[in-house]
């Protein structure tokens, strides 16, 4: 066992996923303690607090709700006394043709922003003022290569979501570094969860990794390790940082 994040009490939304189990795996192996959020799939949580030997928390909480995230807030300071770090990885992402009926059209675009940047800024409010009278924090958003180098039409609110998520991140890092909060965002792009499955089922591994210089996709554990990395105490000088993982594949 690790001891890089010994004692931190850790938030991880959208826990029981690909990229967030192996987060959640991370944090406990290296000492930390994981507050493990989800939305309805209580079973595939309690697997993981399980594979990690209970060394955590399960804090469920409906991100689609304006009220989920201070739910979940009040959730997780019922579990521990004090935070000390949020992992902003819930996120969804829907296709949606511009020709769609317009009723759908905006219906996929407030369904996006409100799970992948309102419920990001109603934590990172809450996280803001608790770390401030705490001695400070860490705030990791799961942005995406999407928001760098721009995404396929037929999927925008995403690109945009993610874009809108790494933004919010420098206006964090830039107006609140002087108070001990820490905020950095990942930026995958093809990572090896249900998704990316599902693409390689249809198309081939071929189409997947077309553009990726290295030949492959990421591993969750890969993007996992990186926001350990991050969460560490020492790593400071992150802040407002954008971390690429992508292969090769986008390079700025």
């Amino acid at each position: 066992m690790g001891s890089y994040l010994d004692g931190m009490n850790v938030l991880v939304t959208g826990a029981s996923g690909g990229i967030g189990s192996a987060i959640v795996e991370e944090v406990a192996s290296q000492g930390g303690f994981p507050l493990i959020h989800y939305g309805s799939n209580r079973r595939a949580a309690e697997n993981l607090l399980e594979r990690i030997g209970g060394r955590g928390a399960l804090v469920q909480a409906d991100l689609f709700s304006k009220q989920g995230p201070r739910a979940l807030w009040e959730s997780c300071l019922q579990q521990v006394s004090k935070m000390d770090a949020v992992v902003h990885n819930a996120g969804i992402r829907t296709e949606i043709s511009i020709e769609s009926d317009w009723d759908e059209w905006h219906a996929a675009w407030s369904r996006e922003f409100q799970i992948n940047v309102q419920a990001a800024a109603d934590l990172s409010r809450l996280a803001i003022d608790h770390f401030s009278r705490h001695g400070g924090g860490k705030i990791i958003s799961m942005a995406s290569r999407a928001a760098q180098r721009g995404y396929s039409a037929e999927a925008l609110p995403y690109g945009v979501t993610k874009a809108a998520l790494i933004n919010m991140t420098k206006s964090i890092a830039r107006s609140f570094g002087n108070r001990g909060i820490v905020a950095a965002c990942i930026a995958p792009g093809w990572v090896r969860t249900e998704m990316a499955e599902e693409f390689i089922a249809k198309h081939g591994i071929q189409s997947a990794v077309a553009d990726i210089p290295i030949g492959d996709i990421a591993t969750p554990k890969e993007v996992a390790e990186l926001v350990a990395f991050c969460l560490q105490p020492s790593q400071r000088s992150i802040n407002g940082a954008t971390l690429d993982i992508n292969g090769g594949s986008y390079i700025r």
